[in-house]
């Protein structure tokens, strides 16, 4: 009878910088995972189209680790099949007249001829962006670009209103691509915001700044960490949902 618990073997290498992959028997499955070690206080565990990825703090032992894993090996299991059948998100083709979310509103795609540059039009009923292409092949980057410096403005406005509630310095943002990852915080580096925030309504938006500003106080998700969110975005807990169903209509070009 083989051990309940699989070293990884040539698998248990790092991953990432304080990530390690790493397989397990549960029953008669083999569940490859990734371990990262990080300031928290529990263990944690998230599954996307990566696979199962588990958070422990580094007093954890494996033995801890994966004696999770196994107690809740039924809903690892189902969650690793849903996400394996799951379609892939369709490619939005960007055409003109194309409609994209904006901030809780719809915003309009006209495609011109033109130098690689944007135009935008917010002060009509429809907002609306004109994208001046020398080639309809250029639309999506341009597009992209677009959005990304729109992103960047309001991340910036947005973190310096809110760290001044806070009572701490704006930090040094930059932003992100990641497809599941909204917001990151290091004492470091700053704080990373996904780009693609801008298409869910601002109170969204609010909430992340909110809970990645949070984090300069708190690295970690302690009942004190909620409380410097809640201080920031009170109805924090409505818009976590928002953000969880809304993140799967997401639209991908």
């Amino acid at each position: 009878m083989p051990p309940l618990f699989e070293q990884a073997g040539s698998a248990d290498r790092p991953a990432a910088t304080g990530e390690t992959s790493r397989t397990i028997a549960i029953g008669e499955r083999t569940v490859a995972y990734v371990l990262r070690r990080a300031r928290r206080r529990t263990i944690g565990l998230s599954i996307d189209q990566r696979g199962l990825r588990v958070g422990a703090p580094a007093r954890a032992t494996l033995r801890e680790v994966e004696a999770l894993l196994v107690e809740h090996g039924e809903w690892i299991g189902k969650k690793l099949d849903e996400w394996s059948t799951r379609r892939p998100p369709e490619l939005l083709q960007i055409s003109d007249g194309v409609e994209l979310p904006l901030l809780g509103t719809v915003l309009r795609v006209r495609l011109a001829s033109g130098a690689s540059r944007c135009v935008w039009n917010l002060l009509t009923e429809q907002p609306t962006l004109t994208l001046c292409l020398r080639s309809p092949a250029d639309a999506s980057r341009l597009l992209e670009r677009a959005l990304r410096d729109k992103a960047r403005t309001l991340f910036d406005e947005r973190l310096a209103q809110y760290a001044a509630q806070l009572g701490v310095a704006p930090p040094r943002l930059s932003l992100s691509s990641a497809r599941t990852r909204w917001g990151s915080c290091s004492p470091r580096s700053g704080i990373r915001l996904n780009w693609r925030l801008l298409h869910f309504p601002l109170a969204v938006v609010d909430y992340v700044v909110a809970h990645e500003l949070a984090h300069l106080l708190e690295m970690n998700h302690s009942a004190a960490f909620w409380r410097h969110v809640e201080r920031l975005c009170p109805d924090y807990k409505t818009q976590r949902v928002r953000l969880r169903k809304l993140s799967r209509t997401l639209p991908r070009f």
